[in-house]
């Protein structure tokens, strides 16, 4: 079974620290410790992300470990994410992400951990990178992006907390600059299995996520997660 998720924001690194879905994410796999590996290259592996990533991870049981690009790299880096239960991608800067996967051949290596059955998993920059398009505040003004086409269409993060995001990701859509695709609010995500959107999950009843098309706009029905 392959699975992603893909996070629109807040979660664990978020002024509120909701950790709904940090926990939904856990529990999708069948390890009671579950080993979980960051990635932090959008955030130009900031510090004080890395180490609320481990602080989080610790604290739900999990066991986290991350792969730096910055620095001297470990040559078994490849390995060590080819041998976790999820791969977890942080929030940032997309396009320099990619980029730099793309110079060290993690997109290759994240294309195979997916479909050895690695739960793949992310936050707004995080989120969005698996589908074939996205639209990102990697340049200003917001613009279209392409993604690592693991997942069909594209994808919008903080679809209600970045104003500007719903009318860019609507315009792109209507003129064909983006495929349709899906938009996320913060404390909301989509799990795909198989590439298919079988969940939208949310850590407060008042998100949800919207299909997106051209001149069309379609809340889905979200499952709000208990603690």
């Amino acid at each position: 079974m392959r699975q992603i998720i893909a996070h629109g924001g807040a979660g664990f690194a978020g002024s509120k620290r909701d950790l709904k879905i940090e926990r939904y994410l856990l529990k999708q796999v069948h390890n009671p410790e579950p080993k979980i590996c960051f990635l932090p290259q959008a955030s130009a592996e900031a510090k004080d992300y890395v180490v609320s990533f481990f602080q989080t991870f610790c604290e739900l049981g999990a066991k986290p470990s991350w792969v730096s690009l910055f620095g001297r790299v470990k040559n078994t880096w490849q390995q060590q994410l080819l041998s976790q239960d999820i791969i977890y991608v942080g929030g940032g800067n997309t396009r320099s992400m990619l980029t730099l996967w793309r110079e060290w051949g993690v997109d290759k290596v994240l294309v195979e951990a997916y479909q050895k059955g690695i739960l793949l998993c992310g936050i707004s920059a995080g989120a969005i990178c698996w589908f074939e398009q996205a639209v990102t505040d990697s340049v200003w003004p917001l613009g279209a992006l392409d993604g690592l086409k693991i997942l069909k269409g594209s994808c919008c993060p903080h679809y209600d907390s970045e104003i500007e995001r719903r009318p860019v990701f609507q315009e792109k859509i209507n003129t064909k600059e983006l495929l349709p695709g899906l938009a996320l609010e913060d404390q909301t995500a989509a799990h795909f299995i198989d590439e298919k959107l079988t969940h939208i999950l949310t850590g407060s009843s008042e998100k949800t996520a919207y299909q997106v098309a051209p001149n069309e706009e379609k809340p889905l029905k979200a499952t709000f997660i208990q603690d």
